[in-house]
């Protein structure tokens, strides 16, 4: 499926590794993801409540098989860790067309880990090569629809879930 996408490109994105301090004052490493095992014991202990879309999903098996296909293939993974625990994760899954997903665990919401974990992730999957990123969103999930309108997504479709798309701006 091709989506319509913006005609200016969005670029300046930072890459991992890099290091910052959340609103918390708490240290965050962004960095590539190096083994999708790291993310086992985030995902498990995710909140049932904070899942969007029936993701991520709930139960062992059910996760290690949607960590399988989210960071396996084609994908591009950031992880945020805090005292060598992670605490936050990006993906871009596909090609051509990238799509997105992002999970901060609960007690990380609302610090500034999400905004730096999308531009990372953006930053990477620019540096890639990747030029076309699409999400969709829940529409009463407003502070998520605003942070992505902030780093330039813009909404191509407005249904019960809002769809919206971003075009990178390549590295040099």
């Amino acid at each position: 499926m091709t989506r319509p996408y913006p005609d200016e490109p969005v670029g300046g994105f930072p890459t991992p590794p890099r290091t910052v301090t959340d609103d918390e004052g708490r240290r965050v490493e962004l960095r590539r993801l190096t083994e999708p095992a790291e993310l086992l014991g985030m995902y498990l202990g995710f909140d049932r409540t904070d899942r969007a879309q029936g993701i991520p999903p709930t139960g062992e098996s059910a996760i290690r098989d949607w960590l399988d296909r989210v960071t396996g293939g084609q994908t591009v993974n950031v992880v945020a860790h805090h005292d060598e625990t992670a605490v936050g994760h990006a993906t871009l899954v596909g090609g051509p067309e990238w799509e997105l997903a992002i999970f901060v665990l609960q007690g990380y919401q609302g610090a500034g880990i999400g905004t730096e974990l999308l531009r990372t992730t953006l930053g990477l999957g620019a540096d890639q090569g990747i030029e076309r990123v699409w999400l969709s969103v829940e529409r009463w999930n407003q502070p998520a629809i605003a942070l992505y309108d902030k780093l330039g997504f813009e909404p191509v479709e407005d249904a019960v879930e809002i769809e919206m798309t971003l075009r990178l701006e390549p590295t040099e």
